[in-house]
């Protein structure tokens, strides 16, 4: 099984390593945090692939069924990193995540062919969407994330020299020394091995601008 890792190389970083289905949301806005974090702070983002299909098997729900649409851009993420190289993945999940997040095109088939031409990546690829041949590594390049958090949360998954949480959980992306901040407050709390929760009930959905 082959771990499917993207990451840009920054000298005397810390390591963030972040876990996604792009169909999430929420995992779109906290990823779009992140990238203004590496603007602020010294951060290698390393870009995991996760899957809700997967996480949620034998739960039923719209991401539970093996025919469920919801495989078919993590496939196509994971063949595309096996293909080309892992560096594809932060390309290639910037597109997805434009056209289903900002665009607000649901279409998948649709989101993984405009995505593969965004990226500049052959068309053929769609076809790993309805292929169970990268499964087995799609599975690989998720569990490490589940093993560090429990099964009971979803995307994203946040791992920080040996600190992993879900989230944060935003609706807005920070940018600036906001980003920063929201940053080095997350680290904080999950370098403490007693903290495990701090919530509150959500009154908004993801705001995203059109492109």
């Amino acid at each position: 099984m082959v771990l499917v890792v993207s990451a840009t190389e920054v000298p005397d970083s810390t390591q963030v390593d972040f876990w996604f289905d792009p169909l999430c949301p929420f995992a779109w806005a906290t990823s779009r945090w992140m990238i203004e974090v590496a603007k602020v702070r010294e951060v290698q983002i390393v870009w995991n692939v996760m899957s809700l299909a997967v996480l949620n098997t034998g739960r039923g729900g719209k991401h539970g069924s093996p025919d469920s649409t919801s495989w078919h851009p993590v496939r196509v993420l994971i063949a595309a990193a096996q293909a080309h190289g892992a560096g594809v993945i932060d390309e290639l999940y910037t597109a997805m995540g434009e056209i289903l997040h900002h665009e607000k095109i649901k279409d998948y088939s649709l989101v993984i062919s405009q995505a593969l031409e965004r990226a500049g990546l052959p068309a053929e690829l769609a076809a790993a969407a309805t292929s169970t041949e990268f499964d087995a590594a799609l599975r690989a390049s998720h569990e490490p994330g589940m093993t560090q958090v429990g099964q009971d949360v979803g995307t994203p998954i946040v791992a920080i020299e040996g600190s992993a949480f879900f989230g944060p959980v935003i609706t807005r992306v920070p940018t600036g020394e906001d980003a920063g901040k929201l940053f080095d407050a997350a680290l904080a709390l999950a370098s403490y091995p007693y903290f495990f929760e701090l919530k509150r009930s959500r009154n908004e959905r993801p705001r995203f601008e059109p492109n």
